[in-house]
């Protein structure tokens, strides 16, 4: 069965969560360097089949664009480029970093691991990605 990718794209890396087979659940999956996002999901692409991108959006939190909300707004352009059979939902990323770093934390992740950047961005893309899921779960 086709997964769903939640992707929290940032400048230098983007997290990449990915749903189960029933869309139910969201899991970490990896971050990258965001030059090579395209790169990895067509690796990805070849070896299971993607239904649906779900991209971090970002805003602020009066509702008005943020100072990143151009380059996600170019980034998914390139998406729809490459993946034009794929559709590209936008999901509200609001305080997922925060709440990212508060989860590894009660994880019991060691201050030197959540240091490594790329942990909160996988898992910052993994609630992107539930956040959706549990909105369209619930329909």
């Amino acid at each position: 069965m086709a997964r769903i990718i939640g992707i929290d794209y940032g400048l230098k890396r983007t997290g990449i969560a990915v749903s189960d087979p029933l869309s139910v659940f969201a899991s970490p999956l990896e971050f990258v360097p965001s030059a090579k996002i395209v790169e990895y999901l067509k690796n990805y692409a070849n070896n299971e089949p993607i239904k649906l991108f779900v991209v971090g959006y970002p805003k602020r939190l009066d509702n008005t664009c943020s100072e990143t909300t151009e380059r996600v707004d170019k980034f998914v352009e390139i998406l729809k480029k490459h993946f034009p059979d794929i559709p590209v939902v936008l999901e509200d990323e609001r305080l997922t970093t925060l709440l990212a770093q508060r989860a590894l934390i009660e994880g019991g992740m060691k201050k030197s691991q959540r240091a490594q950047k790329g942990s909160a961005d996988k898992v910052s893309a993994a609630l992107i990605l539930q956040s959706y899921l549990d909105r369209k779960n619930q329909k």
